[in-house]
């Protein structure tokens, strides 16, 4: 509910009060002159304000958290008179990328949410380079389609409607499978010829996601994303999103998992101290730290295409270690693209957080966390850490935004598992993995 709403609301539950009459409650308002009016106005707002915080604690306490940022939202700083969207678009012309890997690994990647595809709607989506056209046909099936109709170009996602199972181009009507990509049905034609057929990407649909396979060669999928049992048998509950597009290769947000020694310097100081790092070591704040003891490894054959990063988080206030909030986190990614965060914990309950990395563009990333938590325990608490968790996240997007790509880094013996983590990583680059030929080939934001 927005603050206007809540003060009309408010106003007009004033405005009923002072017309019941005394049947209603045996009570009589004699208000005159000023001191009426006065008493009125004073009504009106207590109302308001009685509304607007019921409508507050309501979203508090039931409502999933919804953390959206725009691309030039969060990691730049605006000095100068200068807008943030400049801020960006400047460090994005100017900086030196450096030898980058090929953009786009061989994987699945998120497309969106299962909740934002209703039976029969189709959305226009921009991932990996490519415009697609994303639609549930009345099966009750998620189909990933190129978007442009190769009769004469027409995007099947902006004014394309759903018919059966298949997309219809809005242009002259032509009507494509979900399926398989080929064409069912040109109305004005007596014969569909057999090669007008149309991209079909491989997709599926589990964790309350829809998923795409890229592989530069065209190749089927190699493993599948887990089914997370919780999940599908209603235990645990959506509670919240955030999302964050970020100006890097896509090669240095999961590499963060194996950079252990960032963690004590960039995540030590406390979540109060907010996300902009000149002010992070602030003293105002130091007598809250965050304590991380993390071990990274890479998954054996079967799950070679798998790794693990594990997590133990305690926090000391005033230099005294509470034990109530330490935290076991294990982050089990799959691919490049999507990595489980499990949270389990025995006060607080336990959940999952799939943390997804869905390249936009070559050096545009598109992050989110989406948080599954028991539902049994009050919202709130898995609200609270979605949102500590995103003040953490958002100290790495400052740094990513602003970095450089070492292709050959200066590590020392303790910064071994980002050596390890990069011969990890190289398994999802085939020979003929796109590369970024135009570095500052990058529409502004």
């Amino acid at each position: 509910m927005s603050t206007n709403a809540g003060l009309a609301v408010g106003l007009g539950l004033g405005a009923v009060l002072l017309t019941l009459d005394s049947g209603a409650f045996h009570l009589r308002w004699e208000f005159t002159g000023l001191r009426g009016a006065a008493e009125g106005i004073v009504l009106c707002i207590a109302a308001g304000v009685t509304v607007l915080a019921l409508g507050w604690l309501y979203r508090l306490l039931f409502c999933p958290l919804e953390l959206l940022r725009t691309p030039e939202e969060v990691g730049y700083i605006a000095e100068d008179g200068r807008t943030k969207a400049r801020a960006a678009n400047e460090v994005r012309r100017r900086r030196d990328a450096g030898d980058l890997p090929p953009v786009y690994p061989n994987g699945w990647y998120r497309v969106l949410d299962s909740h934002m595809l209703a039976r029969g709607e189709v959305k226009n989506i921009y991932i990996l380079g490519q415009q697609l056209a994303v639609f549930r046909g009345h099966d009750g099936i998620a189909y990933v389609l190129d978007a442009y109709c190769p009769h004469l170009g027409a995007n099947l996602a902006v004014g394309g409607r759903v018919v059966g199972n298949c997309i219809e181009c809005p242009f002259h009507g032509w009507q494509y499978r979900g399926s398989d990509g080929k064409c069912e049905k040109i109305p004005y034609a007596e014969k569909v010829p057999e090669f007008a057929q149309m991209r079909r990407w491989p997709s599926c649909e589990v964790n309350q996601q829809v998923l795409i396979w890229f592989h530069c060669d065209g190749s089927e999928p190699q493993w599948s994303i887990p089914e997370q049992q919780e999940l599908a048998n209603g235990q645990w509950v959506y509670r919240g999103r955030t999302e964050h597009f970020i100006n890097c290769h896509i090669q240095d947000i999961p590499e963060n998992g194996a950079d252990i020694a960032h963690l004590g310097h960039l995540h030590t100081p406390g979540i109060p101290s907010g996300v902009d790092l000149r002010y992070t070591n602030s003293k105002t704040w130091e007598f809250i730290r965050h304590d991380w003891k993390v071990e990274w490894e890479p998954e054996p054959e079967p799950n070679s295409h798998c790794s693990q990063m594990r997590v133990n988080h305690s926090l000391t206030l005033f230099g005294c270690h509470w034990p109530l909030l330490d935290l076991h986190v294990v982050a089990r990614q799959v691919g490049p693209g999507v990595v489980f965060l499990q949270f389990d914990h025995s006060f607080l309950g336990r959940g999952i957080m799939m943390h997804c990395v869905t390249p936009v563009e070559p050096l545009l990333q598109c992050v989110t966390h989406t948080m599954f938590y028991q539902s049994n325990i009050p919202a709130v608490v898995p609200k609270f850490i979605l949102k500590g968790e995103s003040i953490q996240f958002e100290r790495d997007v400052m740094i990513w935004n602003n970095k450089k790509y070492i292709s050959k880094p200066l590590l020392v013996k303790e910064d071994s598992a980002v050596r390890k983590h990069r011969r990890w990583f190289s398994q999802f680059y085939s020979e003929n993995s796109p590369r970024l030929q135009y570095q500052r080939d990058t529409l502004d934001f």
